[in-house]
């Protein structure tokens, strides 16, 4: 590199959880080479979670659409940021996501390899999926040299997203929230309903909650906010913030929770790095692959013959994985 301080530049993820987990390739990059910058290239909704890492110098917003080609904003983009890094690692797999440090004329260009990207990729890796068997494992090691990477056995740093605790005093007045211990519930999971416990079973452990002495606050998006209803319904103490906050908030009041219960979703891995006791619960997915990065975590997993399967919906239509899960069982864990 041209010199001490390389210049890096990191195409980001397209999803909120994926995006909490780059902070481990970030704090890694930053700790192998502290004078180093770091821009990463993100949608603009990440921008607010992405201010929340120290480690990240510059957040270079990408305003193209999920699945989205966007070449014109890609090569605009592209042509901002020519001769201003060094060596870019493109964490994306599709062809696209490495078009802009292609364009940008980057002289050094990482990834995996994926959808004939050849020529696109200055050092092309492949992905061994099992011995980088988990998200965050594939992200950090981009960053380091192939040779240490080879049998999956190195440091991966817990994500830790700053917080701000005058937002937090001002979300608390605005919401008027209590002064009640509280629990949180994010019902949504945006990859779809076989990753989602039933909302039922939230309403039910909501109700039980609230009469332990607890305030019951339900996070996630404007899509989240009737299953938000449905949680609350007839309920003292218990508020549904659905699509009434921003990420950033998000970031806040979880870190003002005692405990949360969760889907596997990109809020789980928000509440992961505030620390936040954490409930998770999978259903479709696996806690090998897509863990919460924390030491603090109760993992909900009944491991059926038939999960983790990765499917949106319940390829069977009966979705026993999350059904069996019961209400009890997550009571119990709270207050154990």
């Amino acid at each position: 590199m041209a010199n001490s301080a390389p210049r890096l530049l990191v195409i980001g993820p397209s999803w909120v959880g994926d995006m909490v987990m780059a902070q481990s390739l970030f704090m890694t990059l930053k700790a192998r080479q502290p004078g180093a910058t770091i821009g990463v290239v993100a949608p603009g909704w990440s921008q607010p979670i992405l201010e929340r890492m120290p480690e990240v110098d510059e957040v270079l917003s990408l305003a193209v659409g999920h699945g989205e080609f966007g070449l014109a904003s890609r090569r605009e983009l592209a042509s901002r940021l020519r001769g201003r890094f060094d060596r870019a690692i493109v964490l994306p797999r599709s062809w696209k996501a490495a078009l802009v440090p292609f364009m940008a004329g980057i002289p050094e260009r990482v990834g995996f390899l994926g959808e004939y990207r050849y020529g696109l990729l200055k050092e092309r890796r492949k992905l061994d999926k099992q011995v980088l068997d988990q998200t965050v494992k594939r992200f950090v090691s981009l960053g380091l040299p192939l040779e240490e990477t080879i049998n999956g056995d190195f440091p991966l740093p817990k994500p830790r997203l700053q917080i701000d605790r005058d937002n937090l005093v001002n979300l608390r007045l605005t919401h008027s929230l209590s002064s009640r211990p509280a629990i949180g519930m994010m019902p949504g999971a945006e990859y779809g309903p076989a990753k989602q416990w039933p909302i039922s079973y939230f309403h039910r452990l909501a109700k039980r909650l609230v009469g332990d002495g607890f305030e019951v606050r339900v996070l996630g998006g404007p899509k989240d906010h009737a299953e938000g209803e449905q949680i609350v319904q007839g309920l003292p103490h218990a508020h549904n913030m659905c699509g009434k906050t921003r990420l950033a908030d998000a970031v806040d009041l979880l870190a003002d929770c005692r405990q949360v219960v969760t889907n596997d979703s990109g809020l789980m891995h928000v509440a992961a790095a505030v620390g936040v006791r954490i409930h998770a619960l999978y259903g479709s997915s696996s806690p090998l692959y897509t863990p919460p990065l924390t030491d603090n975590a109760a993992i909900h997993y009944l491991a059926l013959s038939c999960s983790p399967c990765f499917k949106r919906t319940c390829p069977l239509g009966h979705t026993n994985c999350l059904n069996q899960l019961s209400v009890d069982q997550v009571y119990q864990s709270i207050h154990a």
